[in-house]
């Protein structure tokens, strides 16, 4: 146990802690369900990723303003990992209206939310503008990601509704109305549950985190409170600003689909 009271996971403890994963992989070979791979390949993965991180974060904490370069990276990580997730080839309009929205939406959020929820000085002092960083354009990422998928199944699926309001008159804003509206819905929807769940059915990781770490519960809720709050009005401002531009796209000029 170091001397601020927190308890330093021994390394062998630690590597204790992966019989869960192999618990897993037993339970997976059993069923005949082909996830070993998967779940080898991500275990790795975050094992060597969170790693990484660490050693980063160590040095990024000695030289704060490099913080901003790693907000940076992980807007642009961000941005791949949407690209990467939905499962079709998004045209270049549509690219660019993920990168606009990425890049407008969660760091307005997360500037606001900073200077004017938090108020911590330097505004960009590592400790905590990373990990505020982190779930905000987490978040944001995800829900675009959900939109993206759902706004473009919802207009697919029902490309002869779409074209038959067209031909009776209906613009494009009107003709997809209802597909952009479900895919906003379905982009925020995780979010409310998360919330609604919330100091009831689990503790968040980052209250949980700060509890053992000494910071009193109360405290500790201020901050989980005001966390969510923050990442609602990211993903309900980036999503919104993502689906009001991208609808546009799947339509010519002439108003006419073009997927």
């Amino acid at each position: 146990m170091e001397g601020n009271g927190i308890i330093d996971i021994e390394f062998w403890r630690l590597c204790a802690a992966y019989a869960f994963v192999l618990v897993l992989l037993i339970i997976v070979k059993w069923r005949g369900i082909s996830r070993e791979r998967q779940i080898i390949l991500a275990t790795v993965r975050m094992t060597v990723q969170l790693i990484l991180a660490g050693y980063v974060l160590t040095y990024i904490f000695k030289k704060p303003l490099l913080s901003l370069a790693f907000l940076c990276v992980m807007a642009l990580l961000s941005i791949h990992n949407i690209f990467k997730q939905v499962p079709f080839t998004p045209n270049k309009k549509i690219k660019r209206m993920v990168i606009l929205s990425m890049l407008s939406g969660p760091m307005a959020a997360l500037f606001y939310f900073n200077v004017v929820v938090i108020h911590f000085t330097p505004w960009y002092e590592p400790r905590y503008f990373i990990p505020i960083a982190g779930m905000i354009v987490g978040n944001a990422m995800t829900g675009v990601t959900l939109a993206l998928k759902n706004l473009h199944a919802g207009i697919t699926d029902n490309r002869d509704k779409v074209e038959a309001m067209l031909m009776l008159g209906a613009t494009p804003a009107r003709a997809v109305k209802s597909y952009v509206d479900a895919a906003f819905d379905s982009a925020v929807l995780p979010t409310l549950n998360n919330m609604l769940g919330m100091g009831i059915i689990f503790l968040p990781g980052m209250m949980t985190g700060q509890i053992m770490s000494g910071i009193s519960p109360l405290i500790a809720i201020e901050y989980q409170i005001a966390i969510l709050i923050g990442i609602l009005g990211s993903v309900s401002l980036t999503v919104f600003l993502f689906i009001m531009l991208s609808f546009r796209a799947f339509f010519t000029k002439n108003a006419q689909l073009s997927i």
